[in-house]
């Protein structure tokens, strides 16, 4: 079991991964104390990445509340401060090093006391370059390896903020290039440190090469494994820190974007992935139109989509059409039972007339009602927008064919009979709707049958590079090429049956139709718990003594062959897990571990999945899912996380050789 530091009676405390980091920020490193022990305002000075951690982890306020009365960036000229002490939380470069003595050395530095932590590990020869001037020597009060150098986006998820890597690592002649090595070694640095960090050594499984023929596809599926075996290196030196496990508390498992390409693009029914796939979001902002007050012009208030917002918490996970009924619900919920709320309905019942004992109740009563109102308000308009989306875009028989699709109860009939239906249907859906045709039909896609599609749907050429560059990502381990054509059928594919997946109706109650989709990580994960990941598909870097496997691992043994037994690979799945502990002020508890699991004690080992190349949100909610589910928390984590039309131009780039790859930006988190 994976605990803190941090020790209250005698007992551990369980801190889930987003805190854990913020603490560690909050009190290892910005609490380290002053000379004499005490309190006082102090500097902190940052580079282009850790600022960028420490944003993804901190707000101000809590940053300021640890005495921190200025925030400077490293390589700005700054004023002198001889009387404050300066933390520098900074990268273990050559070039900030420089910067620090030039700051700190000579007969009049910059601040009184610098205490010093780097976001890894920091190379032998620049502590010496430190420790070279013996001038810098004494005005040093710490001088340690924080190795915190990821960042999180979510209370169980992190990035490495590599939003390039799908092109850099699986674009055509991508291996060749030297960002490639530089944006795996980094990579690798950085989830090292989440190990480091949190003091947990896993066992490290990656998704085994498919081909062995020295090919580009042979190469590309390569990744996985490099990426394991640096990440293995990383940790084998984190064995000397102080109380690191000498023996694995964890699992981790490096998959790549090939492993599902459907997630990324097929319309995932949630409130939170249609806020991020049909409003146009700055990171998690969104700008609402709300009605005016008083008959007046429209307002707009800006609202973040974020783990502070109770409503949020509760609803995210849900479908849409589920969410706005619990909104409309908790709406009418709350005005019922508010007391401001009631008094102004009685105060209207009474012509007007209003009591200093009414108007003495309502001013009591309005911070909450104001707030409430407020914050349901925003939601009810955003769910309203969303609604307004779906009906005008025609969402609900596309989402409806892509899912059959997936699941084997569609055609290439009814495909064509959408496409001529739906003229007025953007590029982007028709392209989605290809994307996923073409996983499951290949052989639709062979010779002039696609051309004759492209016409059909009235896409350029242009546009079908998004979908002749899924060759590069490839298929699942048990897919083969056949024809001149690339195959992307998925694993316990049947010839005669075309369905990505197949239902397992009865498994989990079934609510919401459009609610059948589900990621394949989320059955990897299952199976990774239950100690079934069959072994030809899945490899280990550090294999466990055979007691210790058992040991360690949840019910379920895997067969004498290896392989886990027939299953389907989609099934239907509903929101009902997601449902929090409600109040009727409309709002709910805060985590769904705080939901689910209230004893934290109980909760298993972790359990971290790595995505090369971009993770979904669809992937996101099942984490959460399968933490209540199993019992254990599961960590998410990326290179970075694509919405559909995000996803969408970074495939367009894969087949260019020639270019400076640089794909869109995503927003930030």
């Amino acid at each position: 079991m994976s605990f803190s530091d941090s020790e209250h009676g005698g007992e551990k405390e369980y801190k889930v991964f987003r805190k854990f980091s913020r603490d560690r920020l909050l009190y290892e490193m910005l609490g380290a104390p002053s000379e004499g022990g005490k309190s006082s305002w102090k500097v902190l000075i940052m580079d282009k990445v850790t600022v960028k951690v420490m944003s993804h982890s901190c707000k101000m306020a809590d940053i300021t509340d640890q005495g921190v009365s200025l925030v400077e960036d490293l390589f700005r000229r700054r004023q002198p401060l001889p009387t404050m002490d300066a933390i520098y939380f900074i990268q273990p470069t050559r070039e900030n090093l420089v910067m620090f003595l030039s700051d700190m050395s000579g007969r009049e530095p910059l601040y009184k006391k610098a205490f010093i932590f780097f976001s890894s590990p920091v190379q032998k020869e620049l502590v010496n370059h430190i420790k070279a001037d013996s001038s810098v020597l004494p005005r040093i009060g710490a001088l340690r390896e924080m190795n915190l150098e990821y960042f999180p986006v979510d209370s169980q998820a992190f990035i490495t903020d590599h939003d390039s890597a799908l092109v850099e690592l699986f674009g055509e002649d991508a291996e060749k290039s030297k960002n490639f090595e530089i944006c795996m070694n980094t990579m690798a640095t950085r989830i090292g440190t989440v190990f480091a960090s949190m003091k947990e050594l896993p066992y490290v499984r990656y998704r085994a090469p498919r081909e062995q023929d020295g090919s580009p596809e042979a190469t590309r599926s390569l990744i996985p494994l490099k990426l394991a075996d640096s990440i293995w290196q990383c940790i084998l030196k984190y064995k000397s820190i102080p109380n690191f496990p000498q023996t694995e508390t964890c699992d981790l498992l490096i998959l790549d974007r090939s492993v599902d390409q459907i997630a990324p693009v097929i319309h995932e029914w949630t409130y939170d992935a249609m806020c991020h796939d049909l409003l146009e979001m700055e990171g998690n902002r969104y700008v609402v139109e709300l009605p005016g007050k008083h008959g007046g012009p429209p307002e707009k208030k800006e609202v973040l989509l974020e783990d502070h917002d109770p409503i949020w918490l509760e609803l995210r996970h849900a479908h849409i059409a589920d969410a706005s009924e619990r909104l409309h619900e908790k709406m009418t919920t709350f005005k019922s039972k508010n007391k401001a709320a009631n008094i102004q309905s009685s105060v209207h019942c009474r012509d007007g007339e209003m009591s200093t004992r009414d108007l003495q109740k309502i001013v009591q009563a309005l911070p909450q009602y104001n707030e409430t109102v407020e914050k349901l308000t925003l939601h009810v308009e955003i769910a309203g927008t969303l609604n307004e989306y779906i009906r005008d875009m025609g969402l609900r028989d596309l989402g409806q064919l892509e899912q059959d699709l997936v699941f084997g109860d569609a055609g290439s009939k009814e495909v064509i009979n959408l496409l001529r239906t739906l003229q007025d249907a953007t590029t982007e859906n028709k392209l989605r709707l290809l994307m996923i045709y073409a996983i499951v039909y290949p052989e639709k896609f062979e010779g002039d049958k696609a051309t004759k599609l492209m016409q059909l749907a009235k896409l350029t050429p242009e546009d079908m590079k998004v979908v002749n560059n899924m060759k590069y990502l490839g298929g699942p381990p048990q897919s083969k090429k056949k024809s001149s054509g690339f195959s992307l059928k998925f694993d316990g594919q049947k010839e005669s049956k075309h369905a990505a997946r197949k239902d397992r109706t009865g498994e989990e109650e079934e609510t919401w139709q459009l609610f059948r989709f589900f990621p394949l990580v989320e059955e990897l994960i299952e199976n990774l718990s239950k100690g079934q990941l069959p072994k030809d598909e899945f490899s280990l870097m550090n294999e466990p003594p055979q007691k210790a496997d058992k040991s360690h691992r949840s019910s379920g043994s895997i067969p004498p062959n290896g392989r886990r037994p027939a299953h389907s690979m989609r099934s239907r799945r509903t929101p009902t897990w997601a449902r929090g502990n409600c109040s009727d002020d409309g709002y709910s508890s805060d985590s769904v571990l705080k939901n689910v699991v209230p004893d934290f004690k109980r909760m298993g080992q972790r359990i971290f999945v790595f995505i090369i190349g971009g993770a979904t949100r669809s992937e996101l909610r099942v984490c959460h899912k399968l933490t209540a589910k199993l019992k254990r928390e599961v960590i998410l984590g990326s290179t970075s996380f694509d919405d559909p039309p995000l996803y969408i131009e970074k495939l367009k780039l894969l087949s260019e050789k020639d270019i400076v790859k640089d794909p869109p930006k995503p927003h930030s988190w």
